[in-house]
């Protein structure tokens, strides 16, 4: 690290920024925290609401009538630690940037916490102090662990009636696996939220009544009932950091005293080193708890400085690992996570800079085309405000103008710098359907439409069946394609006709066997000849499609080999009971033979497509269908009817819990089972009961269910 990473002309110093994510499970709070967040930090100044359609960030049409977050929205603020008396702050006084990053929950809209989390240094999770760890939470604590982002958990909703604070931490240490440690511990709870314990000073801050948006509050003694939770907590804490972190394990060891600042210092350590998870409770819709969360996000969370330096490979080999430098003056590098259309301004490229700084007029290179690029313009994001800036640098997300062959996951860098990063992982689409436009004229409106559309979400797909010319999208669920063709609707002035949604099955093999097909064509001329010798065999399920080349001899010279993957690739786009995808299949090309003048590679490339096919037939291809986890919150009374209504879409029920009158139902269940679910768990628990569903795993179809998903596929056996 260079001594100092700081450009001179840079605002804010780089160990004084944090990026930061906002995750959590749908209806959580997160939109209504980031509200706040803005309110507090002086960047709006008037606090609109979810359920009004004024939240700055859900900007979009769709998210203000729903009142979810569809879309990720980007916002950035600046926060000052207040210095107050007796209460100790790593950064009291200091002004810092945090760059914020409100995410979706609802399952469909998956894709956006991935990619945000790929790019983001920290991430505060939100769990509904009544509801606890829900499964869309769930999820997004294993992406975030999987990007190895440090967390601070908000337990919010601490107003609402059945809010419990100790049963949270509880279910995040069981459920999650995590260290969590109450820093900010709610006093009292429902109607009487009053304020938080701040475990490690020692104080009560108390909100203040007569002041509806929360904007004041005082620091005071603890009394001795919040003194004896307090010394509690605080025990707990120094435990798990003396397990966590080295240089307060040797004080303690030693018997040497722990400082306010040492606690401090050591729990910022064991944060961004992913071994303890500080826990706070308040109430974001109340305005209670806020202000001590931010100054909890800029004492243990990451600067982009404290992560671990960004690593990629070598475009041209990928053995070679090359670093980026989190430093203003290293080489650009930056990282492509989103693109979205804009109506002003055309395509933004959202990027998070790692190393070095770029300026508008900039040339960057994409690994991925070998293509130059010219940065247009570049602009500092507000939700849907754009602010033009000069020179965007490392550690800082904005958005890119002028760059046009870039898809999401994609490195750009300065020419002189071969990196490429490792792109965020999005999950297959489970559902698709046939749209077509409603007028001729709309044909090639709607083509563009789905294009710009594709670009944007990795998880939205669009394709044409061969067979029928029909044009399928496919995605995560109901709900998304539901916004995909409401969007064409309102950006593009697209009107569509949509079929019945149907489902992304798959196919696989039960048992190994062998293929083989010889082309040969002789019409007049030089004819065409190929011969393929294979093996098919099962591959364990989520591996995908391995193949291994094991022809000896120069029975297919080498210049043939690559098309006779390319074939074997291509023959997994269709199996052979209903014509879907097949997965999980490892391949062994083993044999064959060629002609002098009449062998070519599309011989061979059609001869491995035949040959795979012939060993599908004899493997035993079984069909795989989408399994759904689905959990469903109901009122005891109507326990019975949700569990029926379950076993009857072949639903498999796993765990039922009960909490504040309410029985939480888990269970596995067939995503072509779950079309309608909604309307009629509603009207089984006259209204009252609630449900959440994510995509789980692929299982065999049975059998007296194939013959029809074959008809409805027009019987491609």
């Amino acid at each position: 690290m260079s001594a100092n990473p700081n450009h001179p002309k840079r605002e804010m110093p780089l160990e004084r920024t944090r990026n930061i994510g906002i995750a959590a499970h749908i209806d959580a709070g997160k939109t209504t925290l980031t509200e706040r967040v803005l309110f507090y930090t002086g960047m709006i100044h008037k606090i609109g609401e979810v359920h009004d359609g004024a939240a700055t960030t859900d900007w979009m049409e769709q998210e203000r009538e729903r009142g979810i977050t569809i879309t990720s929205a980007a916002v950035s603020c600046k926060w000052k630690q207040i210095k107050e008396e007796g209460v100790h702050k790593l950064f009291a006084g200091q002004e810092l940037r945090v760059n914020i990053i409100d995410t979706p929950g609802h399952v469909d809209f998956t894709a956006e916490v991935e990619r945000s989390l790929r790019v983001l240094d920290g991430a505060i999770v939100v769990f509904c102090g009544v509801a606890g760890v829900q499964p869309q939470s769930e999820t997004v604590w294993r992406q975030a662990t999987k990007y190895n982002v440090p967390r601070i958990v908000f337990v919010n909703k601490m107003d609402r009636i059945g809010a419990n604070f100790a049963n949270v931490v509880k279910e995040v240490r069981e459920k999650l696996g995590a260290v969590a440690c109450p820093i900010l511990i709610p006093i009292g709870a429902e109607d009487q939220l009053k304020g938080q314990i701040d475990v490690i000073n020692k104080k009560a801050i108390i909100y203040s009544d007569s002041d509806v948006f929360g904007s004041t509050y005082t620091v005071q003694e603890l009394s001795d009932e919040q003194k004896d939770v307090a010394e509690q907590a605080y025990s707990d804490l120094i435990e798990a950091l003396v397990d966590a972190d080295e240089e307060i394990g040797m004080k303690y060891l030693e018997e040497e005293e722990i400082t306010i600042d040492d606690a401090k210092r050591a729990l910022r350590r064991a944060t961004i080193a992913n071994k303890v998870v500080p826990v706070a409770g308040g109430s974001a819709f109340k305005n209670k708890g806020v202000q001590y969360l931010l100054d909890a996000v800029v004492d243990y969370l990451p600067s982009p400085l404290e992560i671990p330096v960004a690593k990629g490979q070598d475009p041209d080999d990928e053995n070679i690992v090359i670093e980026a430098e989190t430093s203003d003056h290293g080489k650009f590098c930056a990282l492509a996570f989103k693109l979205w259309s804009d109506k002003f301004v055309g395509k933004l490229v959202f990027i998070r800079v790692y190393s070095g700084t770029i300026s508008k007029g900039d040339t960057v290179v994409n690994p991925r085309t070998r293509k130059r690029e010219r940065v247009g313009r570049l602009i500092q994001i507000q939700s849907n405000e754009h602010k033009d800036i000069e020179t965007c640098y490392a550690g800082d997300i904005a958005a890119m103008v002028g760059v046009k062959n870039v898809k999401t996951g994609d490195t750009l860098h300065a020419e002189d710098f071969d990196i490429m990063l490792e792109p965020p992982a999005f999950p297959e689409p489970v559902i698709s359907m046939a749209v077509e436009p409603k007028t001729k004229a709309d044909q090639e409106r709607m083509a563009n439409a789905l294009q710009r559309l594709a670009e944007e979400d990795p998880t939205f797909v669009v394709s044409t069946d061969e067979e029928t010319g029909q044009t399928i999208i496919a995605g995560m669920g109901e709900l998304h394609l539901e916004i995909i063709q409401d969007r064409m609707k309102r950006e593009f002035n697209v009107l569509t006709d949509a079929g019945k949604p149907q489902i992304a099955y798959r196919e696989t093999i039960t048992q190994g066997a062998d293929g083989e097909f010889k082309l040969v064509k002789q019409t007049g001329g030089r004819g065409q000849y190929g011969h393929v010798v294979l093996k098919v065999t099962p591959n364990e399920r989520g591996k995908g499609l391995t193949i291994e080349n094991k022809v000896v001899g120069g029975t297919i010279p080498k210049e043939y080999i690559n098309p006779c993957i390319a074939g074997i690739t291509e023959a997994m786009n269709n199996g052979v009971i209903a014509g879907y995808p097949v997965v999980d299949v490892h391949v062994d090309l083993l044999d064959g033979s060629f002609h002098e003048v009449d062998s070519s590679e599309h011989a061979f490339k059609m001869a491995a497509i035949l040959a795979t096919k012939e060993g599908f037939k004899k493997a035993k291809c079984i069909l795989l269908e989408p399994i759904m986890a689905v959990e469903v919150a109901t009122p005891d009374d109507y326990q019975g009817d949700i569990i029926g209504d379950l076993n009857r879409r072949r639903g498999r029920i796993g765990q039922i819990d009960t909490k504040n009158g309410l029985s939480i139902v888990k269970s596995e269940v067939p995503l072509s089972e779950m079309f309608g679910y909604s309307t009629d768990m509603r009207s089984l628990s006259s209204g009252r009961a609630s449900y959440s569903m994510e995509p789980s795993h692929f299982e065999q179809v049975p059998n007296n269910i194939v013959e029809s998903i074959v008809e409805q596929r027009g019987g491609k056996k």
